[in-house]
């Protein structure tokens, strides 16, 4: 099982292959806001891994392995910013409050969160139903 901080360079790997069709190591160093050397490190130990295979000068591509843990982690982001907005989060506090969360919750947690998302989804008076708990909390009542 990867790390999270694994689980971060798998993701945004992902996530840069799928956008551009490639990840080189100065577009993860950016995104991760890491310097180069740090990357080609990770990158190393993802290919000793079998997450990824790593050529010097020549770029990586996600094994099989990885692609699907990749997009495991992107679909986890996606659902818990998804969930966020639903229960009436700010936004601007959603993308931190994500990264603080992300992995620090089970995959059951995330399963059940999923299917608290579908609840609400399925039934717009559901929806109403918590905005009007959030509205009489706030207003103390």
């Amino acid at each position: 099982m990867p790390t999270p901080s694994m689980e971060d360079y798998i993701e945004q790997i992902y996530i840069l292959i799928e956008e551009k069709g490639y990840a080189r190591v100065s577009d993860i160093a950016e995104a991760l806001s890491v310097h180069p050397s740090s990357v080609t490190k990770m990158v190393q130990k993802l290919d000793k891994d079998e997450y990824l295979v790593y050529e010097k000068y020549r770029g990586l591509v996600l094994t099989p392995k990885g692609r699907k843990i990749g997009q495991r982690l992107v679909y986890r982001h996606e659902l818990l910013e998804q969930f966020l907005r639903l229960i009436g989060v700010s936004e601007e506090n959603i993308y931190r409050d994500v990264e603080g969360i992300e992995h620090h919750l089970s995959w059951n947690a995330i399963d059940r969160i999923g299917d608290l998302v579908q609840y609400f989804q399925e039934d717009e008076r559901r929806l109403e139903a918590l905005r009007d708990v959030q509205r009489r909390n706030e207003q103390g009542e």
